[in-house]
C-alpha cells in the first residue's frame, strides 16, 4: 500500500532504542520524530502537548508510564495509538488498545504500529454515535472523549474510511522481504511465540499480550499458517529435548496444542474482519493472498 507517511512520536529514553525504533519503522511508510526525552525529563504530557496536532501514533518505554503519568496524559486528551515497548506483563498501561512489544522483538515495530492504528480506529468507529463519539473507553472524561475523536477523523481522513486494517501493505509481506528481513522477523516471531507458550498456562494475561503481538505481525505480515505451524513444533519439540536431558516428564507438552488453536482462531478473526461488510465473498475468495483470505489493494481501490 502507497500512503501517506504516518507520523510516530518516539517516547523513548536511550539512543541505541530510539536509533533501534527508527530502524524497523520504514521511511516509506513512517517518519519517527524523536520527542528528545533524556533521564531528567518528567513532564511527559508537556512533551507531548507541543506535538497533538502533528502525531499519528506514539512509540512508548513502559518505564515512563507511572500511573501519574498516564492519568496526566489522559486528563490532558493525549491519547494515541500506541505501541509500548517493555516488558509483557498483562496489565494495561496507558489505554486498553495499546498494544505491547519487547525490546528483544523490535523487528516487529512497523507491523505493531499498523495494529494500534487499526485497534484505535476501529474502536472509534464501533463506539461511532451521530452526534459525538466516545472513542476510547477509558477514565480521563470528556478531554479524553474529544481528543480521541478528533485523532480517530483526522486518521480516517488520511488513510481512508478502512484504515490500515482493510488495506495491509503487501510491500510488508513476509514473501516480498529480502531473505535477510526475513530471517530476522521470523526470529523475533519465534521469540514472540516462546514468551506465549512461557506465560500460557502461568500468567494468561501476559499469553494474550504475546499473543496478540504474534497476530498482529502474522496478519500484517501475511504469514502463511504453515510457517505458523512450524513455529510452534519446533518449539515444542526444543522443550521436549531439554526437558529429556534434564530427566524431567513431557508428557504435558501436548497440552500445549491449546495455544495453537488459540492463535488460529484469533488470525482466523483477523482475517474474517478484514473483509469489509460491503464486499461480496465471491470477489473476496476470487482473490485470496498467499497466506489466508484477506482481500487485496487492488480490489479495495477498484
Amino acid at each position: 500500500m502507497t500512503g501517506p507517511a504516518l507520523t510516530i512520536a518516539l517516547l523513548l529514553r536511550t539512543s541505541p532504542l530510539i536509533e533501534t525504533c527508527r530502524q524497523w519503522l520504514p521511511g516509506n511508510r513512517y517518519t519517527p520524530v524523536d520527542l528528545g526525552l533524556n533521564r531528567e525529563t518528567t513532564d511527559l504530557r508537556q512533551v507531548l502537548e507541543g506535538q497533538r496536532e502533528a502525531v499519528d501514533a506514539v512509540v512508548i518505554e513502559q518505564s515512563l508510564l507511572t500511573p501519574e503519568v498516564r492519568q496526566s496524559l489522559l486528563e490532558a486528551g493525549l491519547l494515541f495509538p500506541a505501541v509500548v515497548v517493555g516488558e509483557v506483563m498483562g496489565h494495561v498501561d496507558y489505554h486498553p488498545e495499546e498494544v505491547h512489544l519487547p525490546v528483544d522483538q523490535l523487528e516487529q515495530l512497523g507491523y505493531n504500529v499498523d495494529a494500534a492504528i487499526s485497534r484505535f480506529l476501529r474502536h472509534g468507529q464501533r463506539e461511532d454515535r451521530p452526534s459525538g463519539g466516545t472513542a476510547v473507553d477509558v477514565e480521563g472524561g470528556a478531554a479524553v472523549e474529544a481528543s480521541a475523536w478528533r485523532l480517530t477523523s483526522r486518521l480516517q481522513e488520511r488513510l481512508g474510511y478502512l484504515g490500515v486494517f482493510y488495506k495491509r501493505d503487501p510491500s510488508r509481506f513476509l514473501a516480498h522481504l529480502a531473505a535477510d528481513d526475513q530471517a530476522e522477523l521470523l526470529k523475533s516471531l519465534q521469540r514472540t511465540y516462546r514468551d506465549l507458550l512461557l506465560s500460557y498456562f502461568r500468567d494468561p494475561a501476559a499469553a494474550n499480550q504475546a499473543l496478540e503481538s504474534f497476530v498482529n505481525t502474522a496478519f500484517f505480515a501475511d504469514l502463511p499458517i504453515t510457517r505458523a505451524v512450524e513455529i510452534h513444533m519446533n518449539l515444542i519439540d526444543d522443550f521436549w529435548k531439554q526437558l529429556r536431558l534434564e530427566g524431567h516428564k513431557n508428557d504435558f507438552l501436548q497440552d500445549y496444542r491449546l495455544a495453537l488453536l488459540d492463535v488460529m482462531a484469533h488470525l482466523c478473526e483477523m482475517y474474517r474482519r478484514s473483509i469489509p461488510p460491503d464486499l461480496s465473498l465471491s470477489a473476496s475468495v476470487a482473490s485470496q493472498p498467499a497466506g489466508a483470505s484477506a482481500v487485496t489493494d487492488q480490489e479495495l481501490s477498484s
